[in-house]
């Protein structure tokens, strides 16, 4: 039995408990497969990271993700999370300012950003609509209407999102879904608040297939989303969503189009710090 360093943070929120945590084990490089798979179960939280040294020279270091239920190539919170993690045990860019995460979808590019940290939205492994058979079975296991369904495209930079724009954020909200009907599908949901709302859109995603029936807040998602729904101008280029309303969560993700893309933006803040024994 060995001892690592350990960091639990919170990811999507300036204020400690209120967003999403990730498990983050440093200096994991000796550790098996196995024993990766079997501490994630563990945690039971929706993600946990493991730092090892990177395989690829561009890179500052390289991460492992899993959930309760296996490894991701990909995940937002995670990645802004392991980022924070690094720098405060004392890890130093190539780059100012700039880091290069290396995971199993590549390259990650983030950066700091006011106070906050942000990644560049990788490219879908998937995009488009989906068929009417799979939509069909998403829309009746969430429980609403076909007119409250006001489109929907695969949006998967790793987990496998399907999003669904709905009719509004209350309907997201309200949403009870059925998780034995939606199977092995990822699905995320987003909808615009009224004027005046506690952000621009609230989002919820749906992961029963990774032993997560609800993420509390998700970057994989929101980058996904913003580039569909930017990307067809049924967003702005620069807006706010709130996630994790539903389990008394207050996430906040910033999304932002510049020039170079889609960055997808935070606050971390580390909760529980110390030594881990795998």
């Amino acid at each position: 039995m060995n001892e690592f360093q350990f960091s639990q943070v919170d990811v999507f929120s300036s204020e400690p408990v209120n967003g999403n945590p990730v498990a983050v084990v440093h200096g994991a490089d000796s550790l098996s497969d196995a024993q990766m798979a079997q501490f994630a179960r563990w945690t039971n939280l929706s993600e946990t990271t493991f730092l090892l040294e990177p395989a690829d020279p561009v890179a500052d270091y390289r991460v492992r993700i899993f959930t309760p239920g296996g490894e991701i190539p990909f995940a937002g919170h995670p990645t802004l999370g392991t980022c924070h993690a690094w720098l405060e045990k004392g890890g130093v860019p190539a780059r100012e300012d700039v880091v290069i995460q290396e995971c199993g979808l590549g390259l990650i590019t983030l950066r700091r950003d006011s106070g906050k940290l942000a990644f560049a939205a990788p490219e879908f492994l998937r995009f488009g609509p989906p068929t009417e058979t799979d939509l069909g079975q998403v829309v009746s296991s969430l429980g609403v209407s076909e007119d409250q369904v006001l489109g929907a495209s695969w949006v998967d930079n790793g987990p496998g999102w399907l999003g669904v724009e709905l009719n509004s954020a209350q309907t997201v909200l309200d949403l009870e879904p059925d998780m034995a009907e939606m199977g092995d599908f990822k699905v995320g949901v987003i909808g615009r608040h009224s004027a005046g709302g506690p952000a621009d859109v609230e989002v919820r995603a749906f992961v029963p297939a990774f032993g997560v029936p609800e993420d509390p807040v998700t970057g994989s998602l929101n980058a996904g989303l913003a580039i569909w729904l930017i990307g067809e101008d049924r967003l702005p280029g620069s807006y706010t969503a709130s996630q994790g309303t539903v389990l008394g969560r207050s996430g906040r993700v910033f999304i932002d189009q510049v020039d170079d893309g889609i960055w997808v933006g935070g606050h971390a803040l580390t909760c529980v710090d110390g030594l881990v024994r795998i």
